[in-house]
């Protein structure tokens, strides 16, 4: 999916129909450059406060399911509204943006938009929320059974230790033993060894690599 900013009617496509006008009242209120852009693997969105007259700047990867894309723009309007009380005096995940963050997370949960298991996967760290909804993995988990074509995703941690899988750039690695939260996995190009979180999705390889 190409990059595209995204008209408020169009944005109605990617979030639940009834969180709509609490989104479009926040979007509007800061005036919200708002893009969707096509998949990246290493963030699901982004951030960028105003400056030189231009207006504050968010993306938000387009291939997200509806849930999932509502949770990341929340996400990223709470770097916008915690930047616009406290600049750039405090840290970007500190406790300013979390408390900003769990208030506009009640005020969507408020709306009764979110099925009961992605409800549950929330109140378990309301408490103390987690830098990205990335890190917080049981809320991924459940996040990820509403993507299209669910049945077919493979995670990390569902590869038996020693199996081969494609990444989803062409390389290929080996599954190795879990380290503290992640997965030791060995490059079979350059041997190399990477670190993979345990709900990274990839495809299994079969047959046998040197």
């Amino acid at each position: 999916m190409p990059k595209k900013e995204a008209p408020l009617s169009y944005l109605r496509q990617f979030i639940p129909d009834e969180s709509a006008s609490l989104v479009l009242d926040y979007l509007n209120h800061y005036k919200v450059h708002l893009t969707i852009t096509r998949e990246r693997k290493t963030v699901l969105g982004d951030y960028r406060h105003a400056i030189g007259g231009k207006n504050h700047r968010i993306s938000v990867n387009g291939n997200l399911n509806k849930f999932s894309f509502l949770i990341t723009l929340i996400h990223e309007l709470a770097h916008l509204v915690t930047f616009m009380q406290y600049g750039n005096h405090v840290q970007s995940h500190g406790k300013e943006w979390k408390l900003v963050y769990r208030k506009m997370l009640e005020d969507f949960i408020r709306l009764e938009i979110f099925p009961h298991d992605i409800l549950i996967a929330f109140k378990k760290n309301l408490h103390d929320l987690p830098a990205s909804s990335c890190a917080d993995e049981d809320l991924m988990r459940v996040l990820r059974k509403y993507d299209e074509g669910f049945e077919k995703k493979i995670m990390v941690e569902q590869i038996p230790e020693g199996k081969l899988f494609d990444a989803g750039d062409g390389r290929i690695f080996r599954k190795g033993k879990k380290l503290r939260k992640r997965f030791q996995c060995i490059e079979i190009a350059t041997n190399k060894t990477y670190l993979f979180s345990p709900i990274f999705e990839v495809s299994i390889v079969e047959g046998e690599w040197l």
